[in-house]
């Protein structure tokens, strides 16, 4: 791999080629026992701490001679083994960490949960047996596959996705409807579940296509003993018309079918958001005025992707046809943030429940969502891409953060970010932020050059020896794309200067 000042770097890039097997042969070669897979998937999901306190202090990776992990490893059969050798001797220089006690416990529209985090209304969590390893695993609660009172006929295949580069799974779309087991089954699951994990929360998804549907949903739902009802307003290619995201775009429905959940029901509600529209606060408003304790966002966004060149069809391909379906993934978390601010920044929403979602695949990522005002956090797309045994990391890495930054209770840092999101015009435009290069670390790619001239304000040149940038302050405009672009992390935000005194220097 590298020495220590590309650690980050080339810890990512390494790591992030694993595999991450199911019984991983590499974790069963080890011959020091070591928990080979658990410390590599640390790694992944942004768990340093935690893949430092796996690494047992006997285990000698660098002077082992046997390469017993590499030689199981399958990634060889695709091209060359995992470096594990070298990822383990790397892990060895973290700092192993003694966390304090932290309280991952917080309450959600009143009912109590053990952390944050649930998996969201989704095929992750539509049967008994699914939700019950879950819970197992350490997930707090589900909310459960939508339940409607017919089954739908679903389409083959139904789920694709986006790759950039080197990274296969970028975005992900699917066209995949509401449950598909009869209204009878699920409310057997539901009640199953309740019974053998009584302390779990339980989040019934419904959508009805009448006020009497709705109505009757959420009768059926609380005697079956969820813990709060959860309305799909948002799903966005329902194959019939007045369902889904059609009638979250649409205030007045929303605050009518609101009202009839609470006629069936005295439990806790959540609106579940569609994130196609201009400003999701309208219809959030509608749902609180008409009942509703909580919000959910977002649910996934309309789209079309991946069109074949070659047959001009697109996916998912369905006999060389497709429909608009629901984007998700790391690549939806910008977009869901946005969302989330504009609700807890809307004086009627401020103060209401929020339960996040929208590329959440790591602990930080939940930590983003929960400094924006949210107290719960649903997941899909990455279980479905990488397990359930995400939980592990989310949970502690979550434990270390809060350890390291002398916090002792999750809610510590809910609302944390909001007052740091400011309107455009109140920013600082009065002064330049310069970028600051660290000579040592730059490798000479004229990375930062190529953006710099091709795409900003040709405030660099690359020295001809070196290759390594020179800047022109006089063009400088302090955008930061060179800091984006350069792949030594190289680059760092420097002094922030007036623009008056730079022009009156």
């Amino acid at each position: 791999m590298s020495n220590l000042v590309y650690r980050e770097i080339a810890m990512t890039e390494e790591v992030g080629g694993c595999l991450l097997c199911n019984n991983p042969p590499c974790t069963k070669a080890c011959p020091y026992g070591l928990p080979v897979d658990s410390i590599i998937r640390s790694l992944r999901f942004e768990n340093t701490k935690g893949a430092a306190n796996r690494l047992s202090g006997e285990a000698d990776c660098k002077n082992c001679t046997t390469k017993a992990c590499m030689n199981a490893c399958l990634k060889k059969k695709i091209n060359r083994p995992v470096p594990i050798d070298k990822i383990m001797e790397e892990t060895a220089s973290y700092e192993k960490t003694n966390p304090k006690e932290v309280d991952l416990s917080i309450s959600f529209c009143g009912i109590p949960c053990e952390n944050p985090f649930f998996l969201s209304s989704s095929v992750v969590g539509s049967n008994y047996e699914m939700v019950a390893k879950a819970f197992e695993m350490g997930w707090a609660g589900v909310a459960f596959k939508t339940i409607g009172t017919f089954v739908p006929k679903e389409v083959s295949p139904r789920f694709d996705a986006l790759r950039k580069e080197s990274v296969p799974f970028v975005g992900f779309k699917n066209i995949e409807q509401i449950s598909d087991h009869t209204l009878v089954e699920n409310i057997a699951f539901l009640k199953k579940l309740k019974r053998d994990y009584p302390e779990k929360v339980i989040i019934a998804s419904i959508m009805g296509q009448t006020e009497e549907e709705w109505t009757y949903l959420a009768k059926l739902m609380t005697d079956a003993g969820a813990d709060i009802i959860e309305c799909n307003f948002s799903c966005p290619h329902m194959a019939a018309d007045g369902l889904g995201s059609d009638v979250g775009q649409n205030a007045e429905l929303v605050a009518a079918y609101t009202r009839a959940v609470r006629k069936g029901t005295h439990l806790p509600i959540l609106a579940k958001m569609t994130p196609n529209l201009g400003n999701m606060e309208i219809p959030a408003v509608a749902a609180v005025k008409a009942g509703a304790d909580g919000i959910a966002a977002i649910n996934t966004i309309k789209s079309i992707m991946n069109i074949n060149l070659d047959t001009f069809s697109s996916g998912p391909d369905v006999e060389g046809k497709t429909s608009v379906g629901g984007y998700s993934g790391k690549a939806v978390k910008p977009i869901a943030l946005r969302f989330i601010y504009s609700m807890k920044n809307c004086k009627e929403l401020k103060n209401i429940p929020v339960s996040g979602m929208g590329g959440i695949e790591t602990w930080r990522d939940a930590a983003e969502f929960l400094a924006l005002g949210c107290e719960n956090i649903q997941v899909t797309t990455s279980v479905m891409q990488y397990g359930y045994r995400i939980i592990e990391d989310m949970i502690e890495g979550m434990q270390l953060y809060l350890s390291s930054q002398g916090l002792k209770s999750i809610s510590d840092i809910v609302g944390k970010a909001l007052p740091n999101i400011i309107p455009a015009e109140e920013l600082n435009r009065v002064s330049i932020c310069y970028p600051k290069f660290n000579r040592e670390k730059c490798i000479g790619c004229g990375r930062c050059y190529i953006s710099c001239y091709d795409g900003g304000h040709q405030a660099l040149r690359q020295d001809e020896a070196t290759g390594k940038p020179i800047m022109n302050a006089g063009k400088c405009v302090g955008c930061h794309l060179c800091l984006a672009v350069c792949p030594a992390e190289a680059i760092t935000p420097g002094v922030r200067i007036s623009k008056l005194a730079e022009a009156t220097g």
